[in-house]
């Protein structure tokens, strides 16, 4: 089947295969001129509203620019891709050439997710991506998490510095090559997600102020900047054709949204989710997740499948690093009995107050949610690579603790979420790097120092600089290792927990040790999933639940009415 094309409001659409009608938003501007490569300057026609559009003779690979009234070329905002990088020329972009040979794909179900976060670059682009989709889906993952591909300035990025959200960057391959990846993902039985960012764009690139400063607030600052205007039908309208671009046109399988806190009008959030679920053609399993540091959990109540659980990290990290700086403090006090409320509720906060937050409350009720709402990470990209040296928990945490952590982690009714790398338990670092010049890059590198300069132990100079080549290099992955273990959990939760979790609902969870929980919940078919871990160096008293065992790490966690030290046990009473 030839692609799938969104027709989009904006930007540049081929018409017959030699022309192009052109549409762009510039209120700011008196006029707009178009400059196609090799055709004479043509003029844009006001049509109201601050847009401009004309048709041209422009065939696909054609390049362009649009010249703003000062004399200022500035490349497409919703270009699908660049001839180079962000501050060059636009091209027209013929989306219905690939041809998709999984275009029947409809999807899996949201409770047999298990996500693969990863970075596109680290891997070697869409093509390195793909080339590793066998192994993965072969691991028992079942959905690749992409990093924001956007397009962003240089090389080298995270990808939360993307500023021409509709066209993926250069550097990791054209946007064919991306639907091929997602195409053999599919072919392979894997759902790939895309990370996206609508709450800020990045500081190299962005040229809309020049032509529509009303896309940005000017009484709301952000650290990244003025904050977006979603006060505007036409910035909320730029954000939505987004989404449904990348889930439309590229075949995505969901969607993971960077930051919504940051998004200052959180009704549009709601109103994202729900012409989404109206517009995605029926019988396609595509699956939205948050990311709101906020712990706001009525998304989830509105159209949205999970949300990122960054408070089951957090008191993790605690019981397995025993560190408590920043937002840890929120975490030193009782961990194992907010880790009980995370497994039982979801959110540790929902409304209490938060010392990091200077005694502000955090968060709103998660109670009654099904546990499949909440994705359980023990390491993502923010949580290694923004440490001061982007080290990853097998560095920094007992390994036995830490397979204990995992196991509970992979087996509990929660939607689980690996880091690349982590099934490994690789000690390569993950390091926050950039691709800036000049003075960006000063002020980049310096406020990177600035910002670790109160922790003991971390000398200015030493903490890495992002723009160094090295910082990335350092960051890449291996490829192989021992996976046995996260193997062996990942086909046990294939096997006896997945059938199970439709209707499934937390029963109870207290702890039984200073760093032990026991958590029970009952499966949509009426068995009883018990998970007890111990992540103390003493073992603690523990009374077998109901159920067969299931799974036990050590081999001999629960032995003579106690449960070891960095063990877990999991059993399961069938009917």
């Amino acid at each position: 089947m030839t692609g799938f094309a969104r027709a989009l409001p904006f930007g540049a659409t081929p018409l017959d295969g030699e022309r192009a009608r052109f549409r762009l938003w510039a209120p700011a501007q008196p006029g707009v001129t178009l400059e196609v490569e090799g055709c004479a300057p043509r003029p844009m026609t006001p049509v109201g509203d601050g847009w401009f559009e004309t048709v041209a003779e422009a065939a696909p690979g054609a390049s362009y620019l649009f010249r703003l009234a000062s004399g200022q070329r500035v490349p497409d905002p919703a270009a699908r891709a660049q001839s180079g990088d962000v501050h060059g020329p636009s091209l027209v972009i013929d989306a219905k050439a690939y041809v998709w040979r999984h275009a029947g794909w409809r999807g899996r179900p949201w409770r047999e997710t298990v996500l693969y976060e990863l970075h596109v670059g680290s891997l070697g682009g869409f093509a390195g991506v793909e080339a590793d989709l066998g192994r993965l889906a072969d691991l028992g993952i079942t959905a690749i998490e992409l990093m924001p591909v956007a397009d962003f300035p240089g090389a080298r990025n995270w990808g939360y510095d993307g500023v021409l959200p509709f066209a993926p960057d250069r550097a990791y391959g054209t946007p064919d090559e991306l639907k091929r990846l997602i195409d053999s993902a599919h072919g392979l039985g894997l759902m790939v997600f895309l990370d996206v960012v609508y709450n800020h764009f990045g500081p190299d690139g962005n040229h809309l102020a020049s032509y529509a400063p009303q896309f940005f607030r000017s009484d709301i600052a952000t650290p990244w900047g003025p904050a977006i205007d979603f006060r505007q039908p036409q910035v909320r309208r730029f954000f939505v054709e987004n989404a449904l671009y990348w889930l439309m046109e590229y075949r995505f399988d969901g969607l993971r949204f960077d930051a919504v806190h940051a998004i200052h009008d959180q009704a549009w959030i709601d109103e994202l989710g729900a012409e989404i679920r109206r517009t995605v053609e029926p019988g396609r399993h595509v699956h939205l997740v948050l990311e709101h540091d906020e712990n706001d959990a009525s998304h989830l109540r509105r159209g949205f499948d999970a949300q990122w659980n960054d408070d089951a990290h957090h008191v993790v990290h605690v019981l397995l690093t025993g560190e408590t700086d920043g937002y840890y403090a929120d975490y030193a006090t009782d961990p194992a009995i907010r880790l009980a409320r995370c497994l039982a509720e979801g959110f540790a906060y929902q409304g209490e107050p938060s010392r990091h937050r200077q005694g502000r409350p955090r968060g709103a009720p998660s109670t009654g949610l099904p546990p499949t709402a909440f994705v359980f990470f023990l390491q993502n990209h923010d949580q290694i690579g923004n440490r001061p040296f982007g080290d990853r928990l097998a560095a920094l945490a007992d390994p036995q603790a830490l397979r204990a952590a995992m196991a509970m982690q992979l087996l509990c009714p929660h939607i689980p979420l690996l880091f690349m790398g982590e099934e490994f338990a690789v000690r390569t670092p993950f390091q926050f790097f950039t691709d800036f010049h000049g003075e960006l890059a000063t002020a980049v590198r310096e406020g990177r120092r600035r910002e670790f300069a109160s922790f003991a132990g971390f000398a200015h100079d030493a903490i890495p600089d992002p723009n160094a080549p090295e910082t990335f290099e350092r960051s890449r992955p291996p490829r192989s290792g021992d996976d046995a273990f996260c193997r062996t959990l990942l086909q046990l939760r294939r096997q006896a927990i997945v059938p199970r979790l439709d209707g499934a609902c937390a029963v109870s969870a207290v702890a039984i040790g200073r760093a032990a929980v026991l958590a029970q919940w009952r499966m949509g078919d009426g068995a009883m999933l018990s998970i007890a871990t111990n992540l103390d160096g003493a073992a603690c008293p523990f009374a077998d639940p109901p159920g067969a065992p299931l799974f036990q790490t050590p081999d001999d966690a629960v032995r003579g009415g106690m449960l070891a030290a960095r063990g877990t046990a999991v059993f399961l009473e069938t009917r």
